[in-house]
This record gives C-alpha cells, structure tokens and sequence, in this order.
C-alpha cells in the first residue's frame, strides 16, 4: 500500500490524469484510516494526516470535476436554454483551473516530506495483537432509527469506507474479503448519487429551481432515484454485515462457555 502511494505521488506530481488523481486520493483515504487506527498519537502523524487531507481534498475536487464532466457529457435532456452547455463550459474551465492547482501542490519540496513522513509512519504502525476484521466491524456505522436522509447517508459512506480500509489488512481471509466486496458495492451506489447531488446543486445555483431550468428537473430527477437505490443498498448491506457480527459473537460465546460443563464433568 505504501510502496503504491508512492508511486501515485510520483504521477501526479507529473501530471494529473483522472486514474492517478483518483488512485492518489482512494490511497490517501486508506493510510489516513490506517494511520489513525493504528499509530500512536505524535508529530510526525499528525503533521502526516495533515499533509494528506490538504492534497487529498484538492485531488477530490479534480476527480469529482472528472466524473461530472463525463455525466453531463453523455446526458441526453432536451436543452433549448442551452443550460447544459453552459455548465460544460463553466466545469472545464474550473477543472482547467484546479488541476494547475493540484499540480503545484504536488512540489518537489512537498513529495519530498510526504514520502518522508510515510516511510516514518510505516514504522510506528503497530498490529501486535489487532484483528483488522473485528475493528472493522467495530467501525461500521450505525446509522439508527427512522428514514435514512441524505446528511445520515453520506455520513454512513464515509464511515464505511474506513472500515473497509481497515478490512482489507486481513488479507488472508475470506471472511474479510466478503465484508470488503459487499461494502464497496453499498458505497459504490451511494458515490453515484453523491456524484449527481453536487452537480444538480450547481446547476440550481446557476439556473434556479426545477420551473426554471429542464437541466435542473432532470438532475433532480436522477438525483432522486440513485437517492431510493443508495439507501436500499447501504441498509442492505448494514444489516446483513450486522447480523453476522453478531451470528460471529453468538458462536464465540457460546465456545468460550463449553469448556465449563466439561471441567464439571471431569470433576
């Protein structure tokens, strides 16, 4: 993983291509769960989740101008105000804008110490006796009763996806790597609708309400059902991986108890 961010800091500090820029940031999001979790509180991590989140979310507003780029693009809506064009445009430009950004951002003094911090930080990371799948269950959000709304939705891709990173350290288990394939299906759902809202809320700041814009009604509209198909999936996928954590607990218990009635027996 380390060796891999590595690399993806190179790349983008030559260039920031959609499939770098995106590898940076879902790598990124991996070493902060990690390192969070896992390293003792002291300078060089927090200068190092510091250093991450700043380049992290400048990467995230290239990949999202990407993905957004690509949507409108292949969207087929009538368009007599021209709305859809206009959006284009403005979304080019400010890509244009923020990927010079990103690139500077990305100096050789900055490479230099975010390198440094890692190979730091790799050291200090401590698994003695951590099951990454029980944390990761741990981790899982629990999002409570009553309808999910878009606020408690996002939150819960957000809390999935470091649970999902602190999984994938069991590598070796089938156990793990179901729990990691089932989440990533929730959240890939959840990515796609997050995707739509962002750029239905900035056609509504352009163009005004869904009355006043055919692009806005059909952004609202998209927007609406990946919403239904999101939360259907991220429930889904809570309660199933709920249960078996406590199907898992249920068996432990009940194994940690059998050696009693044996030692009785024996006496």
């Amino acid at each position: 993983m380390f060796a891999r961010m590595s690399r993806y800091i190179g790349r983008v500090a030559r260039g920031a291509k959609l499939e770098d820029v995106h590898r940076f940031r879902t790598n990124s999001r991996r070493i902060e769960a990690l390192v969070a979790e896992l390293v003792p509180e002291n300078g060089n991590k927090k200068k190092l989740l510091k250093l991450l989140a700043k380049l992290r979310k400048r990467a995230g507003r290239v990949r999202d101008l990407d993905v957004q780029l690509v949507f409108l693009k292949n969207l087929r809506v009538p368009d007599r105000q021209n709305h859809r064009a206009q959006l284009l445009e403005l979304l080019a430009e400010e890509h244009g804008r923020r990927s010079k950004k990103l690139a500077k951002s990305f100096s050789p003094e900055t490479v230099r110490e975010l390198r440094k911090r890692l190979r730091r930080i790799l050291l200090e990371i401590e698994l003695n006796g951590v099951d990454p799948l029980k944390l990761a269950f741990s981790r899982l959000p629990k999002p409570g009763p009553g309808p999910m709304t878009e606020k408690t939705l996002h939150a819960c891709r957000i809390a999935a996806k470091q649970s999902r990173y602190l999984a994938e350290l069991a590598t070796q288990s089938e156990q793990a790597k179901a729990f990691v394939e089932e989440l990533k299906r929730a959240q890939d759902e959840v990515g796609e609708w997050h995707d739509v809202l962002k750029l239905q809320q900035r056609a509504e700041n352009l163009f005004g309400t869904v009355h006043d814009s055919a692009l806005v009604a059909a952004l609202q509209n998209i927007s609406r059902a990946r919403f239904r198909r999101a939360v259907t999936a991220m429930t889904a996928v809570l309660a199933d991986l709920s249960a078996r954590q406590l199907k898992a607990s249920s068996s432990v218990g009940r194994k940690s108890a059998s050696p009693e009635p044996a030692a009785q027996s024996a006496a």
